[in-house]
């Protein structure tokens, strides 16, 4: 993967973050710090359109005509089953 050069203007508040990110040794540098920004939004960006998706999907499979009782004791037998509960 190449990487692009870039520069970006931020205030003086968002520099000092940075720089004590960068401080705490879990970065390298700036860059190293801003590309793992962009790494945890387009995985949080991911999380939200799948999300959004099961949403989509509920909705389109209509209303249930169990009860949340029903539902719920479904939820508990499929987690003691899987072994998870």
């Amino acid at each position: 993967m190449g990487l692009v050069k870039k520069t970006y203007s931020i205030t003086d508040q968002n520099d000092e973050w940075v720089k004590s990110q960068v401080a705490t040794g879990r970065y390298a540098t700036d860059s190293e710090y801003l590309r793992d920004l962009i790494r945890r939004d387009q995985e949080k960006q991911e999380e939200i359109e799948t999300i959004r998706a099961a949403l989509i999907e509920g909705e389109k499979s209509g209303i249930s005509d169990r009860t949340p009782d029903q539902i719920m004791q479904s939820v508990i037998d499929r987690k003691r089953k899987n072994g998870d509960l």
